[in-house]
C-alpha cells in the first residue's frame, strides 16, 4: 500500500480505510486516510505501507525536526505490540481498551511521553491529570530512559480523607537547646498518644523541628529561651539556616495533622515524611513537600517511586498552592 507525504502528514488513498477499520490506524478523510508521523513510521517499520523515496531510516530523519520522535516511536511501538490500538492526542497518545478501537469502543489511557531527564513541573502534571480525569481516563507517563527502555507510571491526584479527630495534647512547657526542643510532659498529657516526639524519660520528650513549630503555632507548648518566651517566628528563624526546606515541610505537616494523619520524619526513606493513618502499625505513605512552581527531574521521581514500592507505601508529592495542598501520586504500572 503506497502513501505520500504532504508537509507533516502522510496520506493514503481510499485503500487506506482498511487500516483504520481493521486496526485503528489514522484518521479517515474524504478521499483516504491521514496518518500521523509516528503512525507512518510504525507502518513503514512493519512493512505495511510504502512511501516512495523513503525507507524507515530516511523517514525517521525526515520527521526528526521533532526532537522527541524516536521516543514517541518506541512508546507507540511498545503499546501497539502489547495489543492496544493507539491514536495521537490529546496529550501524546490516546490508548483504547484492549480489543477496542475508534468508533467501536472507548479509550482507557491518556499517555504523555517523557525522557528520564525531563523536568516535572507539578502544576503542569496536575493540570493534565485533571483534564484526563474529566474525560474519565487514566493518566499515564511513558518514560524512556537513556538506554531506550520504557517504564510506565500512573499519575493520580489524591484527596486525603479526614480521619476521626483525636484528643489534643495538654499544654506543656519546654526549653531550647541549640535547635532541639525538650518539653516537660508526663505520659498523662497526651503527647505519646498523639505520637509527638521521642520520649527521653517519664517526664521529658524531645521534639522534631516541624513538630515543635506546629505545636507552638497551635498554642500547645511554650518554649523558654533563658527568661524569655520564644515565639514561633523566632524559633523558625533560629533553625532556618540548618533546614532551608523547613517552611514547606511545616506547611505540609500542618495540613496532614489537621486531617488527623501522623507525619513522622521520612529520612530513612529519603523523603520528608512517612505518614501513618493510625489504622496500621506501619506507615502507608511517603510524602515529599514541593513549593509552587518547583520542578524535579523524572529520574528523581523514579527513585522515589521505586523506594516507596519496595517498602509497600504510596508515593505522594505534596504541592503547595495558593488554594491549598494538592497531593500527586506516582505509581509504576504494567499496561
Amino acid at each position: 500500500m503506497k502513501a505520500r507525504i504532504e508537509e507533516d502528514k502522510v496520506l493514503l488513498g481510499s485503500e487506506g480505510y482498511a487500516l483504520y477499520e481493521q486496526s485503528g490506524f489514522g484518521r479517515p478523510q474524504k478521499d483516504g486516510l491521514r496518518l500521523s508521523p509516528v503512525e507512518a513510521l510504525y507502518l513503514v517499520y512493519r512493512g505495511r505501507i510504502e512511501i516512495p523515496g523513503y525507507d524507515f531510516d530516511t523517514l525517521l530523519v525526515r520527521f526528526s525536526e521533532d526532537a522527541h520522535m524516536i521516543r514517541s516511536f518506541l512508546v507507540y511501538r511498545d503499546i501497539r505490540e502489547r495489543g492496544y490500538v493507539v491514536q495521537t492526542g490529546p496529550h501524546d497518545f490516546r490508548v483504547f481498551k484492549r480489543g477496542e478501537k475508534p468508533g467501536k469502543g472507548e479509550s482507557q489511557y491518556m499517555v504523555r511521553v517523557l525522557s528520564e531527564r525531563d523536568l516535572i513541573d507539578f502544576s503542569v502534571v496536575q493540570g493534565e491529570v485533571r483534564t484526563t480525569l474529566n474525560m474519565r481516563k487514566q493518566h499515564v507517563l511513558a518514560v524512556v530512559d537513556d538506554e531506550f527502555e520504557i517504564t510506565y507510571y500512573e499519575v493520580k491526584l489524591q484527596k486525603l480523607p479526614g480521619l476521626e479527630a483525636a484528643p489534643d495534647p495538654k499544654p506543656a512547657q519546654g526549653i531550647l537547646s541549640s535547635i532541639s526542643v525538650i518539653i516537660n510532659a508526663g505520659t498523662d498529657l497526651g503527647y505519646d498518644q498523639a505520637f509527638y516526639g521521642k520520649r527521653l524519660d517519664e517526664s521529658r520528650i524531645v521534639l522534631a523541628t516541624v513538630e515543635t513549630a506546629y505545636l507552638m503555632e497551635q498554642g500547645f507548648i511554650t518554649i523558654m529561651q533563658g527568661e524569655d518566651v520564644l515565639t514561633t517566628e523566632d524559633y523558625c528563624a533560629c533553625i532556618q539556616d540548618s533546614d532551608p526546606e523547613l517552611g514547606k515541610k511545616i506547611t505540609v505537616y500542618r495540613h496532614l495533622r489537621k486531617l488527623q494523619y501522623i507525619p513522622k520524619t521520612g529520612y530513612k526513606f529519603g523523603h520528608h515524611f512517612r505518614v501513618y493513618s493510625g489504622r496500621k502499625i506501619h506507615s502507608e505513605m511517603l510524602v515529599q513537600a514541593t513549593d509552587l512552581g518547583e520542578t524535579l527531574p523524572m529520574n528523581s521521581i523514579s527513585r522515589s517511586v521505586r523506594m516507596a514500592h519496595s517498602v509497600k507505601k504510596k508515593m505522594l508529592f505534596a504541592g503547595i498552592h495558593d488554594e491549598g495542598i494538592v497531593f500527586t501520586e506516582f505509581a509504576r504500572i504494567k499496561l
